[in-house]
């Protein structure tokens, strides 16, 4: 194959860099603000949720690598990492959304309901980002190309963090402290599937 006539697009690059920024419109509000959410606004005491935090950390230690895999193996019409993209850009911006909602439940039901959605949050989480990181290294053939489009993903990442350090306080004021993070969840979703859109032409694996 001839490198220098296999070349990403503008558009594809874009694309693919749209994916970054749906993870991070989704991942900052868990990092900067969960601990707090849990905490002063759900109510679970400090400690409950730091061994919650602790155990789903060792889970990903072992499921992480079981994605890399099982998507290295993944066999389809639409390639090995882009069938990841596709069928769970909606369940990501689902959980995204029900892990912040506050269901009126007694402190042992708050504390299942929230080990259930962070787990499956994480999971999913995993199984997006995992695919979508190793789809860089099959995006094109030309390292140059590679380079370039890992560029454009840091930056995208670094705008959506700006975003939601800037806007999820005025969003929580405005519209309330659940809506807020289905607004956001929607929006992380909805890249998702512009970046499968973007980054899917027919010789991307």
């Amino acid at each position: 194959m001839n490198v220098s006539s296999f070349k990403l697009s503008l558009k594809e690059k874009l694309g693919y860099a749209t994916g970054d920024f749906a993870s991070n419109l989704f991942w900052q509000p868990f990092t900067i603000f969960l601990l707090y959410y849990y905490t002063d606004i759900f109510g679970l005491s400090a400690a409950a949720v730091g061994t919650m935090f602790l155990i789903t950390r060792v889970w990903d230690t072992f499921f992480d690598p079981l994605v890399g895999i099982i998507s290295d193996r993944t066999q389809t019409r639409w390639g090995k990492f882009r069938p990841y993209l596709m069928w769970l850009a909606i369940p990501f911006g689902v959980i995204g959304a029900l892990t912040y909602l506050a269901p009126d439940l007694s402190q042992g039901g708050k504390l299942i309901f929230a080990y259930v959605t962070y787990t499956l949050m994480m999971m999913i989480y995993s199984l997006i980002n995992v695919p979508y990181s190793a789809l860089l290294g099959v995006i094109s053939p030309d390292p140059h190309d590679r380079e370039s489009a890992a560029s454009y993903k840091f930056v995208f990442a670094f705008l959506a963090g700006i975003i939601v350090q800037a806007a999820t306080l005025p969003l929580v004021n405005q519209l309330g402290k659940d809506d807020a993070q289905i607004v956001q969840a929607h929006l992380a979703g909805d890249e998702l599937i512009i970046e499968e859109k973007g980054s899917g032409s027919a010789r991307i694996i």
